[in-house]
């Protein structure tokens, strides 16, 4: 049997480029980060029960098989995923009792979610000594998303959190799920600015972006929008008749698979990475997102303003959107001033309790 991990810590994601692509099989390039999810745990031969620091009160109980008892709710249906979903690609019903801690906030757009499935499903896996593929697992608690709250979300989250290495980016095609690790340059840090604005998914427009897209693809021929041009897929929806707003949300995902693969070349060519470049890109993709997939906010808008003006060298929105947070890119022996600079005056603007922090890239579950 697997040696028994007394905790798994599973971190949190910020995507550097490459929004709402992952589930139309397009490409992403996020970073994991040291913010994360940790349960604490230890075998149980007759239940499957966890607290939550957050909610002290709360205890999530299921049978080892995943059972979970009548009115489930909250983050509980999280775990119940996870563990039925286990259960039937052949792990043992072996329980645990275990703690759930967090420093990734919720609704802030760095997929908490994601880390909470992959921390119980390492957990449980190592209980039973059953182990799964790390991009399988990905897959596990990519469902276990879509069965706990409906939402039909990609396979980017879990996947860079099983996947990643610190001191680099995940690039992924999501559609052929190969992948590769991108470095990232020392002197360069990830920040994240925090609109303090929450959202959830479910309750998001996140559901109908994506049937506003679906609307468009059959348009490409049996194409993913990763393997067409901007200017090859507005020919082809002209030709199809498709309604204009669907023709935008295709012309944002098209053009972002373009930006994943320009901002990669730019990383990986010989010498400093063309700063400049960088910041058209996320700049680009800003635009893009607010403009094309509508997802962006005022309060979003305003911090990838602020983050330029106090010099950030590139800045964006991450995440879903309808709230959460920019991912900016500073100097770094700059970035903790640069963060509370940002921070401050969003404050001061808007009189939210925003925030800015820096974010080192960190390995993936463990």
């Amino acid at each position: 049997m697997t040696p028994v991990a007394p905790w798994i810590l599973a971190p949190g994601r910020v995507n550097l480029i490459g929004e709402h692509t992952d589930y139309s099989g397009g490409l992403v390039l996020p970073v994991a980060v040291d913010r994360g999810v940790t349960l604490r745990w230890r075998p149980d031969e007759h239940a499957i029960r966890l607290r939550s620091a957050a909610f002290p009160d709360t205890v999530v109980e299921l049978a080892p098989d995943g059972t979970a008892l009548p009115g489930l709710a909250g983050w509980g249906r999280y775990a119940a995923a996870v563990a039925g979903l286990l259960t039937e690609q052949g792990r043992p019903a072996v329980g645990i009792e275990g703690r759930v801690s967090s420093t990734v906030p919720i609704g802030a757009g760095l997929s908490s979610s994601a880390a909470l499935t992959v921390a119980v499903a390492l957990a449980l896996c190592r209980a039973a000594g059953f182990e799964l593929p790390r991009l399988q697992l990905a897959h596990v608690a990519r469902e276990a998303e879509r069965r706990a709250v409906g939402v039909s979300v990609g396979l980017m989250d879990p996947a860079v959190c099983l996947l990643a290495r610190r001191g680099h980016a995940l690039l992924l095609d999501c559609a052929t799920e190969e992948h590769r690790l991108v470095p990232l340059p020392e002197d360069i840090a990830v920040v994240v600015l925090d609109s303090g604005v929450r959202h959830r998914l479910e309750h998001s427009g996140y559901t109908t972006r994506r049937a506003e897209l679906e609307r468009a693809l059959p348009a490409l021929g049996g194409a993913r929008p990763s393997q067409v041009t901007v200017e090859e897929a507005a020919a082809a929806v002209r030709v199809a008749g498709v309604d204009e707003v669907a023709c935008r949300r295709l012309r944002h995902v098209v053009s972002e698979n373009e930006r994943v693969r320009a901002c990669v070349r730019v990383l990986e060519s010989p010498g400093t990475p063309d700063r400049s470049a960088l910041g058209a890109l996320f700049r680009d993709g800003h635009a893009s997102l607010r403009d094309d997939f509508e997802v962006s906010i005022p309060e979003l808008d305003l911090l990838v303003e602020l983050a330029y003006d106090q010099g950030a060298l590139a800045a964006r929105m991450t995440g879903g959107g309808f709230g959460g947070s920019v991912v900016a890119l500073a100097d770094a022996g700059q970035a903790e001033a640069f963060a509370a600079a940002v921070a401050d005056e969003y404050i001061a603007r808007t009189g939210r309790e925003g925030s800015g922090y820096v974010c080192a890239t960190a390995d993936a579950a463990e």
